[in-house]
């Protein structure tokens, strides 16, 4: 196998002394990812993690691994409060019955976007009050809760406080025991606080900006949640895997002093630090988050879980019909490999069920599911979670209808990797998150994430042969059904994913450097600056001023004939030699014409120092192209929505020499300098 080249970066890195030569062992079963943690049938279900005892009262947390969901039952005395309960109530019921308590109300920390709560279930089940912020705009009936407010279960104490960022309703709950009224044993956080991580501020579809709501998560943090003792217990609604929060821990509780301490995020201490490091890098939310908010504001309607399956639909060709139904077969991997209907699309039901059709299934769709009745009566019960309704067809129906199949048998990695030595090969497309495949890679392979398949896949020939690989195959087999309802006629996903392929002792490749599972030696880490697109930087301007530093090293004359508002213009040889430019921990963004010397510097400058070093990918050609000269602008200093300082915020150089300063707008000509 051919090592992968990484032209113009490689060339930096040989410049500043630096190679990508030394091995790594990589051992079998060392891909951990959230769909291969929850393929078990055990996944689907609730359990019991532990019960946690204090002063006067118990704690019982739940868990639901296939949402990565925590939830709560705080018993004293007889009584029960439970803390952002799932849809499916029956857990709780049970274990209230198994304790012989009676549940005296249930508590929502905030308006939940990634699953359909069970308030509603719950008043019904047990006619119990819906303790939540009077902010939360709910159209069902609550006990509003404001900052301070305190209620008695059994002998246990809450008191809850405001505390906004995730959203802006949200609030934790602070539990005291009997024996000491003044000093919180723990904290319900909800999705404000993480273990590990905090909530994120991007949820709201534009009524709030994700900008405030991470600086009122920073207010929260430091003027609340920060203030109680280290001790304090901290027990969130999420766990690692949520899609609520990005790099949660899989630990199901901390305290605040270990999170002082090892959250990454509370690091800040200052607020525009804070806002930046929190809005950047996080994962695409799910399409659905928006329906299952308003579904939970609105208060859930209530379901017959004990309801019979509903009759089959009719089997006739009109289903492949993509543009009018979305057909999801649920059967695992294998048996979908070796028929299905035509077009649609395998989401097995032995994994992250719910959240993979909240991502992949449009909301309005005529959704139809396909598997035995067994199947269906699960797969009907779980979309409940999400507010997703089917229909259902099973595979035998359609085979009766005599209506034909597709194939798509899985290659094995051995067949692809001889199929890759003889030159052969058909296109790879590795569907996993851009990091993951960056991490480590097959190959020479294409990078087109499963969630953006469906429009990415228009770079490819419909007519030649695709191969889909992930981790563990499950998206690797979702990602052939999405090319098949696109047109493809010969996709099929690697066996085993990734993981088959490592264990079967062949070659790989993480970041730029070539392993297999035979080396010994140990891994070398080299930092790079980070690639800013010209639209990621333009955002940054309009949404986030005064939380980086932008630097021009272009020569003066061409920084006065085009520059961005905002930015100063420093010589390269004072850039990489003046050790102030190192200092601070707000993001350091280069430009200049073509991102080349850009590049180059940023390079140097990252060997350096721990600070973040961004460079503009395509230089300041690429900013004007894409957002000023295609707008209708004229070259000069371009004016953003928000004033920008002339003066950056971190950079105070002892020495330096002296920039150009920027001139007001003109019209001049658009020179080669830009």
């Amino acid at each position: 196998m051919k090592k992968i080249s990484f032209g113009p970066i490689l060339c930096i890195l040989l410049a500043i002394g630096l190679s990508f030569t030394t091995p790594l062992n990589l051992k079998s079963a060392e891909i951990k990812d959230a769909e291969s943690a929850t393929h078990g049938t055990q996944a689907a279900a609730y359990s019991i993690i532990d019960t946690y005892t204090f002063a006067g009262y118990k704690v019982i947390q739940f868990e639901l691994p296939v949402l990565s969901t925590y939830s709560y039952m705080l018993v004293s005395d007889g009584d029960a409060l439970v803390v952002d309960p799932c849809r499916d109530i029956f857990i709780y019921l049970e274990t209230a019955e198994k304790k012989n308590v009676t549940i005296k109300g249930v508590y929502l920390s905030h308006s939940h976007a990634d699953f359909i709560a069970g308030h509603t279930e719950m008043v019904q089940a047990v006619n119990c009050p819906i303790y939540q912020s009077k902010k939360s705009s709910a159209s069902y009936k609550i006990k509003p809760l404001a900052d301070g407010t305190t209620i008695k279960i059994g002998k246990a104490t809450l008191k809850f406080i405001d505390t906004p960022g995730h959203t802006p309703d949200g609030m934790c709950a602070l539990a005291y025991g009997e024996d000491n009224a003044n000093t919180p044993d723990l904290m319900f956080t909800g999705d404000v606080l993480f273990v590990g991580s905090v909530g994120r501020p991007d949820l709201m579809e534009g009524t709030t900006s994700a900008a405030r709501l991470a600086a009122s998560m920073f207010e929260s943090w430091n003027n609340k949640i920060s203030k109680f003792p280290d001790h304090v217990k901290i027990f969130p609604a999420h766990g690692a895997g949520s899609l609520c929060g990005a790099h949660l821990s899989d630990e199901p509780f901390s305290t605040i002093g270990k999170e002082k301490t090892s959250n990454p995020y509370l690091k800040y201490d200052k607020k525009n630090e804070f806002i930046a490091a929190l809005l950047e890098g996080l994962p695409e939310a799910p399409q659905y988050f928006k329906h299952n908010a308003g579904i939970n504001k609105a208060g859930p309607a209530l379901v017959d879980w004990d309801a019979p399956l509903p009759a089959e639909i009719s089997a006739n060709k009109n289903l492949m019909n993509v543009e009018n139904n979305y057909l999801v077969d649920i059967r695992d991997a294998k048996n979908y490999a070796a028929g299905h209907i035509p077009n649609a699309v395998n989401i097995g039901l032995r994994g992250r069920f719910e959240t993979w059709v909240g991502i992949m299934v449009p909301w309005s769709s005529n959704l139809v599911l396909c598997g035995n009745k067994t199947e269906l009566k699960e797969a009907l019960y779980r979309l409940h979670r999400v507010g997703y309704s089917a229909g259902i067809l099973t595979l035998q129906s359609w085979e009766r209808a005599d209506l034909s199949l597709s194939r798509s048998p899985s290659i094995s990695p051995h067949a692809l990797y001889d199929l890759m030595q003889k030159g052969e090969s058909p296109i790879i497309v590795d569907v996993r998150l851009p990091a993951e495949w960056m991490a480590l890679k097959i190959g020479m392979v294409l990078n087109l994430p499963l969630n953006h398949l469906s429009d990415l896949s228009s770079q490819l020939d419909l007519s030649e042969p695709v191969v889909t690989v992930c981790n563990s195959a499950y998206r690797s087999s979702m990602a052939v059904g999405v090319l098949e309802r696109n047109g493809f006629k010969s996709a099929r996903s690697l066996e085993g994913g990734s993981q088959a392929w490592i264990d079967a002792g062949l070659p790989v490749f993480e970041a730029a450097k070539t392993i297999s599972a035979a080396t010994t030696a140990s891994k070398r880490y080299i930092k790079l600056p980070e690639r800013i697109s010209a639209s990621e930087l333009k955002r940054l301007l309009m949404d986030l001023p005064g939380t980086f530093d932008l630097i021009d090293i272009r020569p003066p004359e061409y920084f006065t004939d085009y520059n961005i508002a905002g930015s100063i213009n420093v010589d390269v040889a004072e850039l990489i030699a003046n050790p102030t430019y190192l200092v601070g921990s707000a993001p350091l963004i280069i430009l200049d014409r073509d991102g080349s010397l850009a590049m180059a510097v940023g390079g140097i400058l990252s060997q350096k120092t721990k600070r973040p070093i961004k460079v503009l990918y395509k230089g300041l050609e690429a900013y004007w192209s894409e957002t000023e000269g295609a707008t209708g602008y004229k070259p000069g200093v371009i004016q953003p929505t928000t004033p920008f300082s002339q003066t950056p915020t971190t950079i105070a150089p002892a020495a330096p020499s002296t920039p150009a300063k920027p001139q007001p707008p003109k019209t001049p000509k658009k020179s080669a300098g830009c």
